[in-house]
């Protein structure tokens, strides 16, 4: 590895039809690229692991066409996919995460890919390789994990990687660090995220995937008697009822649409429903930060809302409307995914921070 001051970066984040690649230079970005695939490309592929060689050379043309010696990269740092819990941090990339994110079954998922994509490209530079904050990380309260019924666990699942870059992000921008402060922080895009931050740990998390507020294409948490007759109602099939949950639901449920800015729209033209289920969505939003403050003992130094849907200024007002007393609202829009990597990787590579081994629990 490389012991200059400057370091050379490269930053890959798999998405279901795409791949983002970013260069960095310590945390300046020198180029950027989303690389789409055509639907019918990947479909050629039974599972996702499949899809691994031809995605990674997919990334490996991208850098020669831009003439970027691979061995100009001091490191490689790839998203994070569905491991096991683990704490926040840098990882290095190890065997456990290989091995699991190879394997075919219900954890399958494209940004898995990554930390595949990097490890490879990283042994090519002789550089290291790095995933840092993925969607798993797991910094619970004990009292967090009770579901209320025995045998079923709450579990972390957020938008960790922004969460955690923008919580540190907004610290250092009102001259603190996110270590010292209570922070309550919610990721607003095609799913919510909110979070609990007892200075530097997610101790608590609402959403994502299957509880909290609803969202663009996500029914949250719903009622439980209503979603156990909707299960054997109809025929229907366990993946019709989870894509009814997770993809069509929220938004696309009430409104046929998963776009924000389509649904600000309506509202300018005077769409009555549109404005109504907006209002329910930043409702709902707003109850979920109050929960979180509770976990705090309503000691929050700030509320955070980030992601991309933080930038409907409208939806953003609402929820101010309602959470503005429990403590003051910072608005970070957006989800810079790939500076948040770059940053990860650049504090081990200083000597900032010590890269974690993941270990399976």
């Amino acid at each position: 590895m490389s012991t200059q001051a400057n370091y050379r970066i490269l930053a890959i984040n798999p998405g279901s039809t795409s791949t983002k690649v970013a260069l960095f230079e310590n945390d300046s970005l020198l180029l950027q690229e989303t690389l789409r695939y055509d639907t019918h490309e990947l479909a050629a592929f039974g599972h996702v692991p499949e899809q691994y060689p031809f995605r990674r050379d997919t990334v490996l043309q991208w850098l020669e066409k831009h003439g970027i010696g691979v061995t100009s990269l001091d490191a490689v740092v790839g998203r994070g996919g569905l491991f096991g819990p683990l704490e926040s941090g840098t990882y290095v990339i190890n065997q456990a995460m290989l091995q699991e994110m190879q394997a075919v079954g219900p954890r399958e998922h494209a940004s898995n890919l990554g930390v595949l994509m990097a490890e490879e490209i990283a042994g090519l530079a002789g550089g290291a390789a790095f995933t840092v904050d993925p969607v798993t990380v797991d910094e619970l309260e004990d009292v967090a994990r009770f579901s209320g019924l025995a045998g079923i666990e709450r579990h972390s699942i957020a938008h960790a990687l922004n969460i955690k870059a923008v919580g540190r992000r907004a610290a250092a921008d009102h001259c603190a660090r996110y270590e010292d402060l209570n922070l309550v922080i919610a990721h607003l895009g095609g799913g919510v995220s909110v979070t609990a931050h007892r200075h530097g740990r997610m101790v608590d998390v609402s959403g994502a995937l299957d509880a909290g507020p609803f969202s663009p294409e996500r029914s949250g948490s719903l009622p439980l008697l209503d979603v156990v007759e909707l299960c054997f109602e109809g025929g229907c099939r366990k993946k019709e009822i989870k894509k009814k949950l997770i993809g069509q639901g929220g938004l696309v449920s009430y409104l046929g649409t998963n776009s924000a800015i389509e649904v600000g729209r309506r509202i300018a033209a005077g769409d009555e429903k549109a404005l109504q289920v907006a209002r329910a969505m930043a409702y709902q939003i707003a109850k979920e930060i109050g929960a979180m403050a509770t976990v705090l003992e309503g000691e929050v130094d700030a509320i955070i809302l980030t992601g991309g849907v933080a930038h409907w200024s409208e939806l953003v007002a609402w929820i101010c409307e309602k959470v503005g007393f429990i403590a003051t609202v910072w608005t970070y829009p957006g989800e810079d995914e790939m500076l948040a990597l770059a940053e990860g990787a650049l504090r081990v590579l200083r000597g900032e921070e010590t890269a974690r081994e993941y270990f399976p629990r």
